[in-house]
């Protein structure tokens, strides 16, 4: 069922799902935390691109995310905004 859902919602073939479906099923919180981060980070982003307007580069914003390697997410949320702070300056 899961990979006849898959194949009809995202493409291919239901056996190209297999590998994917198997890992959500062996570590369902993995497809969560993605999401998660994902979430959070579109968030960042949305609030990064109100305080800048056009100085909004989305260059300089995943450099800014990604720079500094693994962080929490409210650790990252402040770096940030430590980084739209500097690029507000400017």
């Amino acid at each position: 069922m899961a990979l006849a859902f898959a194949a009809e919602n995202e493409g291919g073939k239901p056996e190209a799902h297999v590998a994917k479906i198997e890992r959500y099923m062996a570590y369902p919180g993995q497809a969560l935390s993605y999401k998660i981060g994902q979430l959070k980070i579109l968030e960042i982003r949305a609030a990064a691109e109100k305080r800048l307007g056009a100085k909004f580069d989305i260059r300089g914003f995943h450099d800014a995310v990604l720079m500094e390697g693994a962080l929490p997410l409210s650790v990252l949320e402040a770096h940030v905004e430590q980084w739209s702070d500097g690029q507000a300056a400017r």
